[in-house]
């Protein structure tokens, strides 16, 4: 007989192994954002100082103040500033459960393959996060605090909301993060086979245009801070296709000498 139920089984059974190590995994990554969303909680008034810095050095000394409107705003800025903490704090966890989940499956020289992207994640996302809160945000806030004035005899005064300003800081900072992923994405597309660098030099005119309109959304729409973003954006394009360049060049001289190695030797 063709089928069997005991062939189903044993199909089955790996499966399973891998469904019941899927949800370890889920679970310790689970558990590690719980521990650093408490750790952080306790933390809350400390880390969303940290994060108002621009906008106090943006107002006067003294002149600056955030205000809630509703009774429970503080109340869940807090929670929400615990947990944007807790997975930064929480993903090399997360990052170690995943790459120990899929290594097995990946072939040695994949793994090697795949492990720089796995390193400059984390290392391109914090860059990105950093030119958001130490040069984006200030620039931006003194640009919107511009618009304080006297219109028509009456007073305009900034009173930036708790949840508004912590919501447009985690804008800035996601936005920019995953803005300078762009290498990690196009060096990986490339290794699949999907785009290759030429592909990519005939479409530099179509990048530009599309870098600067990304720059255009996520950011304020003054044009100092577009280019605060657009131009490292373009210089992490041009650094992709270098990358490219030598690693083409790394694989064509990898297979020559492979080839010269089959090639029988010579009488």
């Amino acid at each position: 007989m063709a089928f069997q139920l005991r062939d189903l089984d044993e199909t089955q059974a790996p499966l399973l192994d891998h469904l019941i190590e899927l949800r370890t995994r889920l679970l310790r990554c689970v558990i590690a954002l719980g521990v650093a969303f408490a750790i952080c909680l306790y933390f809350a008034d400390d880390i969303f100082g940290f994060l108002v810095r621009p906008l106090t050095q943006a107002f006067p000394d003294g002149q600056g103040r955030l205000i809630y409107t509703q009774l429970y705003e503080a109340f869940f800025v807090e929670l929400k500033v615990a947990l944007f903490a807790a997975f930064f704090v929480s993903f090399p966890v997360i990052a170690n459960q995943l790459w120990a989940f899929i290594a097995p499956g990946l072939y040695a020289r994949e793994k090697k393959a795949f492990l720089p992207f796995l390193i400059a994640t984390p290392v391109l996302f914090v860059c990105g996060a950093a030119l958001a809160y130490y040069v984006v945000m200030p620039t931006a806030f003194r640009w919107f605090l511009g618009f304080e004035g006297t219109v028509g005899g009456l007073d305009i005064e900034a009173l930036p909301g708790t949840g508004n300003y912590l919501s447009l800081v985690m804008q800035f900072i996601l936005a920019f993060g995953i803005s300078f992923l762009l290498p990690v994405l196009l060096l990986l597309l490339n290794r699949a086979g999907i785009v290759t660098r030429a592909q990519l030099v005939a479409a530099r005119r179509y990048v530009i245009v599309a870098v600067v309109g990304v720059a255009a959304i996520v950011t304020p729409p003054d044009p100092g801070s577009q280019l605060i973003l657009a131009i490292p954006l373009l210089l992490l394009f041009e650094g992709s296709l270098m990358l490219m360049r030598f690693s083409e060049r790394k694989t064509i001289g990898d297979a020559d000498a492979e080839q010269a190695s089959d090639e029988p030797p010579s009488e």
